[in-house]
């Protein structure tokens, strides 16, 4: 797997019928090793091991409905109201970071409500603090810190 702009980070795979597995520590499973999949292991490392973010409050591809289809989200905390507070759409390292990308996160994001979004692909990360009531934006430099009572 390609090389990112994440720190590493301790992992487990495993090969079975010529396809390589990673294990998902929040899942307790071995998953497939695609190229979104090492970006989203990567990235929920970081949240726990860099950022704090309780492991508790992670959950990955989480079920959501927008326009009554079905859809999944990479990465969503919850803060501990149980509140959505931080959502993460990843990418493969291949592919752009391009606003049709951050469209779609912002779609998945107008269902959950997280005052927090984040896009990435492993080698570019953009955080943006959500005004939902006002429906702005503004980019952040750095992940914000857990802390739940921000989210309010």
């Amino acid at each position: 797997m390609q090389s990112l702009n994440l720190p590493p980070f301790s992992y487990q795979t495993r090969e079975q019928d010529d396809t390589t597995y990673i294990f998902d520590v929040l899942r307790k499973k071995y998953l497939v090793l695609t190229p979104e999949e090492w970006v989203r292991q990567h990235f929920v490392h970081m949240l726990i091991d860099r950022y704090q973010y309780p492991r508790t409050m992670i959950r990955t591809e989480t079920g959501l409905r927008y326009n009554r289809m079905a859809r999944r989200s990479d990465i969503l905390v919850f803060d501990r109201q149980g509140s959505p507070f931080l959502l993460v759409e990843c990418k493969a390292s291949s592919v752009k970071l391009s606003q049709e990308v951050f469209e779609q996160a912002a779609r998945y994001n107008h269902v959950l409500k997280a005052p927090y979004l984040i896009i990435t692909n492993g080698l570019s990360n953009y955080c943006c603090a959500i005004d939902h009531a006002q429906g702005t934006y503004r980019f952040l430099e750095d992940l914000p810190p857990y802390e739940p009572a921000a989210s309010n």
